[in-house]
């Protein structure tokens, strides 16, 4: 069941911006951090929040860790709900003149 509250934190805006920017791309938890300067502490549970609400999925990456020399990578997306309410959370924090009522 998808549900729709999330609390819609900075960190949690800037997660929904980037992956507005290509809701197609599936992004690891690793390069969502990395891009943002979001710390594990603070990002995986978001993460974790936004696919319990239904706005993301998540699959894991389909390798072998002993081939690839390293662990498997979760992979987070949008999901069609996600993109349709991030769309309008984020529209609804954009000032008149086109810039944001929050820093990115």
């Amino acid at each position: 069941m998808a549900g729709d509250e999330v609390r819609l934190s900075g960190p949690t805006l800037k997660v929904l911006k980037l992956m507005l920017a290509s809701p197609r791309d599936k992004r690891s938890g690793f390069e969502i951090s990395r891009d943002l300067s979001i710390g594990s502490g603070t990002l995986y549970p978001l993460l974790a929040r936004l696919e319990k609400a239904g706005w993301l999925k998540s699959e894991w990456e389909n390798v072998n860790p002993t081939e690839v020399k390293r662990p498997r990578r979760r992979f987070y997306f949008l999901t069609g709900i996600g993109y349709t309410k991030a769309l309008a959370a984020l529209n609804d924090l954009q000032a008149p003149e086109g810039g944001w009522v929050w820093n990115t």
